[in-house]
């Protein structure tokens, strides 16, 4: 990956929380502990993973950069939303934090060296990781929830639930 590939990456980082936020504050209040299917995350819960997410991958690229070889530990989405109740904890601190960890993560990014950037360590579930396989997978992460929230928004209508 050059450093333009990376810049149009970090800038889409960057951006993921307006987007998402965005995207819930279109959700419907009633709506938005409302399950399109058993087994699949409501906005609120979709809120709440992505600030479990984001915490974790703050100390994912730090760890990479900083420390020889890193190990990188996978975690269960699904298992942390049932352990923690994700419907019990607050959304909008949950994005705030989502805001806050990336705000405090993309200048350290714009900063990082070429050899920074092949930094490499090991994943628990997928093996390998390099700090670009983790630009790739947070560049994408908060788009992929906010399509997600969309179409939660999207289910919630077409099941004929009320609009705000």
């Amino acid at each position: 990956m050059d450093s333009a590939q990376r810049e149009v990456l970090i800038q889409t980082y960057g951006d993921g929380p307006a987007k998402l936020q965005a995207a819930v504050a279109e959700a419907p209040e009633a709506m938005r502990k409302w399950r399109p299917e058993a087994g699949e995350f409501s906005v609120h819960e979709v809120g709440v993973h992505c600030a479990d997410s984001e915490t974790n991958s703050h100390g994912r690229i730090r760890y990479l950069v900083a420390e020889d070889n890193a190990t990188i530990i996978g975690y269960d989405p699904d298992g942390w939303a049932r352990k923690f109740a994700y419907h019990d904890l607050p959304l909008e601190a949950a994005l705030l934090t989502v805001e806050a960890v990336r705000a405090n993560t993309v200048p350290i990014l714009r900063r990082m060296s070429e050899e920074d950037w092949a930094s490499a360590g090991t994943h628990t579930e997928s093996g390998a990781y390099t700090a670009e396989d983790w630009l790739r997978t947070y560049a994408a992460h908060l788009e992929e929830h906010t399509l997600q929230v969309q179409g939660v928004v999207a289910a919630w209508e077409a099941a004929g639930r009320p609009q705000p």
